[in-house]
């Protein structure tokens, strides 16, 4: 597996964006044909509305902003933080004026987990309640379903964020 490069063909996985007003919508998935330069993909696409809302009112700093108008596959966990909706997508993008990133197929499961397994919501619910015993609870529940996952990829990009926002204590 070592020295062996990533390239465009069916099955590969990849992260494109769509724009969606202001800010660009992500989406991830695996390339399903390529007609030139047309390129079949059958995945997910996130609109991270949470985070837009949260930029809207004001309440983020710059790289939140930054992460909705520049979406990379590094980036997009941390817009998974807050409120998201998602559904299928089964599309065409074009090389000439999509973005089309090779992502690895742990980052793909790893996001694709994220979605499928709606941490979104549990991580959403803990950093919305305020102070007391309706957030130790969601606390909880969030640790549970994180022991839970059988991805070690996923447990740990969550464990990672969950620490990060000082939530797991």
């Amino acid at each position: 597996m070592f020295g062996s490069k990533l390239a465009l063909k069916e099955g590969t996985h990849v992260f494109s964006t769509k724009k969606n007003g202001e800010f660009y919508d992500f989406i991830f998935g695996v390339i399903t044909g390529i007609d030139g330069r047309q390129v079949g993909i059958n995945g997910v696409i996130v609109n991270p509305v949470g985070l837009k809302n949260k930029v809207e009112q004001g309440k983020t700093g710059e790289r939140s902003r930054e992460i909705l108008e520049h979406p990379t596959p590094d980036n997009v966990v941390l817009a998974l933080v807050y409120r998201v909706e998602y559904e299928n997508y089964a599309d065409v993008i074009d090389l000439d004026k999509d973005k089309c990133d090779l992502i690895p197929p742990q980052v793909y499961s790893m996001l694709d987990g994220w979605i499928r397994e709606s941490l979104s919501e549990f991580l959403n619910k803990v950093l919305s309640l305020p102070l007391g015993s309706e957030r130790d609870e969601a606390k909880l529940l969030l640790r549970s379903r994180m022991e839970s996952l059988m991805d070690k990829n996923l447990k740990r990009a969550l464990y990672s964020v969950c620490r990060s926002l000082k939530i797991l204590n």
